[in-house]
């Protein structure tokens, strides 16, 4: 076995993980910053402007200040090494914070429906909003969508799932920054009805998107596979490791933005013990430097004789 590569692998995932927080954290406080001034201002300006829908864009955009301190806490929880307690790390630590997040925008986007509905109920208490609204959330939807890109820029680079999620939320902030944008100019031609409208829709927008990222973190901690593209991807490495003959019964779960893999690989029944383990330390070894694999665990079966896992 090669040690000197082993470790310079260990060195570069190191490097590599180390990068990735720092990149994490970077771009997130930069969406920590974006997300107070605009909170500040648009709520400021849609109590000032009597409009409902620039102030619950605010609240949206106060939502997701709460949402980037959730992604910095878990990013820096979920870099910490295994422990007795965790022997596979902290990277769940990702998706319980994506399923913290879906929580809170579907309880905020459920706050928000209740009062536009009661707006839209009253119309007589309706008002003209004065021209600033327009200008704020124009503002606003180019502030969310310059936003939006460079956040998925990062998140992609560096393959983390909750940063994707945190990049698609700034999208639905822009989205309902344009739809509040629309409702406002309406209501300044004349039809006062649009305003509360358009907070109505952003209210279901936000609902939307925080069932779909409880849901599919939901589904993460239940130990939900890796898709298929990676399954077959690791078992054509498996496959290619020296002494594999075959590969069978691969299962994988989520372990955060990781996989965990236990696979039976079938190796030559007139080696030895010894000679079989080397073959499943080397196909552990590159499977991990190929793929987001955590750990794999790889049981050795003899090559095209019956063994007792499939009498």
């Amino acid at each position: 076995m090669n040690f000197s590569k082993l470790e310079l692998d260990s060195e570069t995932s190191e490097s590599d993980a180390k990068a990735r927080m720092q990149a994490g954290s970077r771009c997130t406080w930069v969406s920590v910053g974006v997300n107070l001034v605009l909170t500040i201002v648009q709520i400021a300006a849609g109590i000032f402007s009597k409009s409902q829908g620039l102030i619950a864009d605010g609240i949206h955009s106060l939502s997701d200040l709460v949402a980037d301190f959730v992604v910095l806490i878990a990013n820096h929880h979920s870099q910490k090494d295994a422990d007795e307690e965790h022997p596979y790390g902290h990277q769940r630590f990702e998706t319980a914070a994506s399923l913290a997040l879906g929580l809170l925008l579907l309880a905020v986007g459920v706050g928000m429906l209740f009062s536009a509905v009661d707006k839209v109920q009253h119309p007589e208490s309706l008002q003209q909003v004065h021209v600033l609204a327009i200008y704020v959330a124009a503002g606003a939807l180019v502030a969310k969508e310059l936003l939006f890109r460079y956040m998925l820029r990062v998140a992609k680079e560096v393959k983390s799932s909750m940063l994707v999620a945190n990049a698609w939320h700034a999208r639905s902030d822009a989205a309902s920054s344009l739809v509040v944008g629309v409702g406002i100019a309406g209501n300044l031609l004349g039809y006062p009805i649009l305003d509360p409208i358009a907070a109505l829709v952003v209210g279901l927008m936000v609902t939307k998107m925080g069932w779909e990222f409880g849901w599919d973190a939901l589904h993460d901690l239940m130990d939900r596979s890796a898709d298929e593209a990676e399954v077959v991807a690791i078992r054509h490495t498996l496959l290619g490791t020296p002494g594999v003959n075959n590969a069978h019964d691969i299962k994988t779960r989520k372990m955060g933005d990781m996989i965990v893999v236990d696979a039976h690989i079938e190796v030559d029944a007139a080696i030895t013990v010894e000679a079989g383990h080397d073959i499943a330390v080397e196909a552990r070894r590159r499977v991990m430097q190929r793929h987001r694999v955590l750990n794999l665990m790889a049981h050795v079966d003899p090559w095209q004789k019956p063994d007792a896992d499939h009498l």
